[in-house]
């Protein structure tokens, strides 16, 4: 399977010209034999200067092969051992990088954690990079941000996407189940992060295009269609699963952001991953995504229902809650970037009439999604997490993450106009 990236930049209805940046991508047994061919190409035919990022564990999977096939290729292979996308991680691949000395490109074989690794630091040093996947995990290979705990917070840092993705079916397939989960998970977290996207939209105008949501769609018909295949190794299920991923992160290359992939969802994973309710957790991204994923879903539907029964009220505005900041955000330094995050506040964009006016039209967005007994289903079908228990939390942990986590980052998300509704409480304890 090639994807045609030039479909994506032709005009749009929504009026704007999107870009891609990435030149090339390819899904495919045995794909990582076009490698030396792809090389060849004008393009990257000056590249003369060659360095594979990797783990240990991504070295054995699928780094020989890439080592075998790039005469001249240098090589960076990093501890998996609590390796991550942090300020560690980018050090310990800084060292490798200064002891090499001269390089104008890089391939990145791994999952999220090593891509995020290598794109910050191509950034850093403005060369392109390869992205050969070794597992279905994340939606964030072809991302230009790179996400990472840094020093404690969780950020966002402008970085770079591959120019080519070589995604080789007999290479990522053997991955470990958890890591296919994962991926499905992360993707599974479209359905809010859509609805956000939509709900803000009809609220305040906010920017939306059609035709991203519709990507976002069909790459979630693609899991959907994969499900049954992955737990028995089905070729065409993890190619369409790795398809699906790749077509969320062109979805934020078109936006310039990750809107369309990123909600609620993601905010409960990045308050989870702060440690601001608990210590470390060692978990993949995507199945903190999908823990925050049923809940979210959980507590929306929960609205939904509330909204469609009957009277309610809202507030005439919803101030930043400084003091809840001030006790819970309480690391040091960390209530002062919170605030920062939050300021100006983003609920004032938001007439709150407009939550009464349009509940029929809120309510009907919210059930697009699939209720949490749904998604566990199909969470289930991988083997994957699902529940704060299996994150080794207990139950209340529910009421404060949806409480704190739409303060981690300046989005307008449904759980945060949730604060608006006078059965906030009681929707978020369900």
């Amino acid at each position: 399977m090639k994807i045609d990236v030039n479909q994506f930049l032709k005009p749009c209805s929504c009026g704007r010209k999107h870009e891609i940046v990435v030149d090339d991508i390819i899904i495919d047994s045995g794909a990582i034999n076009q490698l030396p061919e792809i090389l060849k190409r004008p393009a990257y035919a000056d590249k003369k200067s060659l360095v594979m990022i990797c783990d240990e564990n991504t070295y054995e999977a699928a780094g020989k092969q890439v080592e075998a096939l790039v005469p001249g290729l240098k090589k960076i292979v990093l501890n998996p051992d609590n390796l991550h996308a942090n300020e560690h991680g980018v050090e310990a691949a800084k060292k490798g990088l200064d002891e090499i000395g001269d390089v104008d490109m890089m391939i990145a074989v791994g999952s999220g954690t090593v891509h995020d690794i290598t794109r910050f630091h191509a950034y850093e040093m403005k060369i392109p990079f390869f992205s050969v996947p070794t597992a279905a995990s994340v939606d964030g290979f072809v991302s230009t941000v790179a996400a990472m705990t840094w020093h404690g917070f969780k950020k966002s840092f402008t970085a770079v996407s591959p120019v080519v993705v070589i995604a080789d079916t007999d290479i990522f397939k053997k991955a470990p189940l958890r890591l296919t989960a994962s991926g499905v998970s992360d993707l599974l977290g479209k359905y809010t992060a859509l609805a956000d996207w939509k709900i803000t939209h009809l609220l305040t105008g906010e920017y939306i295009c059609k035709e991203i949501c519709d990507m976002e769609y069909q790459a979630l018909d693609s899991l959907i269609s994969s499900l049954d295949g992955l737990k028995t190794g089905d070729t065409k299920a993890y190619e369409d699963l790795m398809y699906g991923l790749l077509l969320s992160g062109l979805a934020m290359q078109m936006t310039g952001n990750s809107r369309p992939a990123s909600g609620a969802e993601h905010h409960m994973s990045h308050l989870w991953e702060m440690e601001v309710l608990n210590d470390y957790i060692d978990f993949y991204h995507g199945e903190k995504v999908g823990v925050g994923l049923v809940l979210s879903s959980k507590i929306y539907h929960k609205a939904a229902d509330k909204m469609l029964a009957g009277e309610f009220k809202v507030k005439d505005k919803m101030p930043i809650e400084e003091d809840l900041i001030r006790e819970k955000f309480n690391k040091p330094g960390m209530f002062d970037i919170i605030m920062e995050e939050n300021t100006p506040n983003l609920l004032e964009q938001v007439d709150s009439k407009k939550l009464i006016e349009h509940k029929e039209e809120i309510a009907a967005i919210i059930n697009e999604i699939p209720t949490d007994e749904e998604l566990i289903a199909m969470i289930n079908k991988v083997e994957g997490v699902k529940s704060l228990e299996d994150l080794g939390f207990d139950e209340s942990y529910q009421v404060e993450t949806a409480r704190l986590s739409p303060y981690v980052r300046a989005r307008i998300t449904f759980m945060r106009l949730l604060k608006f509704y006078d059965f906030y409480e009681e929707v978020i304890s369900c």
